[in-house]
């Protein structure tokens, strides 16, 4: 049984977070996204995250990583179905199968590098905040600006 979330109030309240009350519904809503290859999100500091997920069998020719509109998309995709068919498995636990996996990022997160070891795709990302957004210290001088200019004037 699925509940509905009512964010109406969101919308009244909060003036330009009607984005965030979609990202909340989105998330919430019952995706039918498959639980594989099963990954890890990992915080490395303060603005750096890992993904890395299990992509057994898997080279890097068949690996695609795409970035667009703060949706990070991962798709793995077999293209050799010759050899499989070679082969006899009397038991076939590693899954070998295409998938898509998407994450949804933050504003001014970035991917700055991947790669594959031992079988895991990592995935780098880190938070870079543009200057302009970042707090800033206001130093206390013993006049207003206002005050220093009109002095400034009159002399």
């Amino acid at each position: 049984m699925r509940t509905s979330t009512d964010f109406s109030p969101l919308y009244r309240s909060f003036i330009g977070f009607d984005h965030l009350a979609g990202l909340i519904d989105k998330a919430s809503r019952a995706d039918k996204q498959s639980s594989y290859p099963p990954y890890n999100v990992e915080l490395l500091a303060e603005d750096q995250y890992r993904i890395t997920m299990a992509i057994a069998g898997f080279s890097e020719e068949e690996l695609d990583i795409e970035s667009k509109q703060n949706t990070l998309i991962v798709t793995g995709t077999k293209t050799s179905n010759a050899s499989k068919a070679e082969r006899k498995f009397l038991h076939q636990g590693i899954a070998e199968r295409n998938f898509e996996r998407k994450f949804q990022l933050g504003e001014h997160v970035k991917v700055i590098g991947a790669f594959v070891e031992h079988g895991l795709l990592s995935i780098d990302l880190e938070r870079e905040i543009p200057e302009a957004l970042k707090p800033r210290k206001i130093a206390i001088n013993g006049k207003s600006l206002l005050q220093q200019r009109t002095s400034i004037g009159e002399s």
